[in-house]
């Protein structure tokens, strides 16, 4: 790794470790944030991708992906894998790329104009970027979950089994049998259940969430998206859908990206950190909060930083 962090003597404390910065005399010495400055820069950086996550069992694999919006380079560079079975964050400022790099594993910003990419994506070894990709065949291969939630103008059990329908479903028992299923799946089973015919624009904005959920697991994906799904809830709703997240990494691997550092600590197995495009640090998320390689992670992680 071409960039070393500052020197530093460690205190030890419960939770996220104290670091104590040499100092001056009535002065604070300035953390150097070398990688980051580098980027700022333009300068090509190495990242930090910790050792657990350089051969693991990637169910998504990224290699050497660019992304331009007209002119404008949004990504640069990235190499990573996604572990199978996990759970994933994707943390970062605002405007650090994360949710873009999340769309383009659906290929959600082909339906931006002047997009262009460049590199590789595989999920489960086969190429999203093939020029005779079935676009609409892969999404479904890729449950997707946005910031607001956006249930359709239908009722409750149209809205959770529409990916059914447009697949070609229409047995009754099937479909009914996927709603239920789904719906248990999201934890909202117990509270919609005999509301199924009602308006699903008429749920709390968490109910609606979970409700979008299940809509996005009832096709069975091989991964689920998630653009930073809480953002708009309250903290009770907020809490509600980290316990369902816990419990759906159960059966699918997920990737979320998220502003919430205590969020991505509680959910997460394995943390991305992304700045200007570019991937920083990439590891376990008990290492990234507690014994990052990079002073900037860390200066991240503890809001000194962004």
């Amino acid at each position: 790794m071409p960039y070393a962090g500052t020197e530093m003597s460690e205190k030890p404390t419960q939770g996220l470790r104290h670091v104590a910065f040499q100092t001056e005399p009535e002065k604070t010495q300035r953390v150097e944030y070398r990688v980051i400055e580098a980027i700022r820069r333009g300068e090509p950086v190495d990242p930090s991708v910790h050792a657990s996550l350089k051969d693991c069992d990637g169910v998504i694999e990224i290699d050497s992906f660019n992304l331009w919006y007209g002119q404008a380079q949004a990504i640069y560079d990235i190499n990573m894998k996604i572990p199978r079975g996990e759970v994933t964050a994707l943390i970062g400022p605002s405007g650090c790329g994360k949710s873009t790099l999340l769309r383009s594993i659906n290929r959600m910003n082909d339906l931006i104009g002047g997009v262009r990419v460049d590199g590789r994506m595989r999920l489960n070894g086969s190429p999203i970027y093939a020029p005779d990709v079935d676009v609409i065949g892969l999404r479904k291969r890729l449950g997707m979950v946005f910031q607001k939630p956006n249930p359709f103008p239908m009722s409750i059990y149209e809205n959770v089994v529409y990916p059914l329908r447009i697949d070609g479903e229409n047995r009754r028992r099937v479909l009914e049998e996927a709603c239920e299923r789904s719906l248990r799946s999201a934890a909202i089973w117990d509270e919609v259940k005999d509301r199924l015919k009602q308006s699903a624009l008429g749920l709390s904005g968490g109910q609606q969430q979970r409700l979008c959920i299940a809509r996005a697991i009832v096709a069975d994906p091989e991964v689920l998206l998630l653009d930073e799904p809480c953002s708009a809830l309250d903290p009770i709703a907020t809490l509600r859908i980290e316990e369902l997240i816990t419990q759906i990494a159960e059966k699918y691997t997920v990737l979320i990206v998220t502003h919430n550092m205590q969020q991505a600590a509680r959910v997460s197995k394995n943390t991305a950190f992304m700045y200007l495009g570019r991937l920083v640090e990439y590891g376990p998320t008990a290492d990234i909060f507690q014994t990052p390689a990079l002073p900037e992670t860390e200066q991240y992680v503890t809001g000194r930083f962004g």
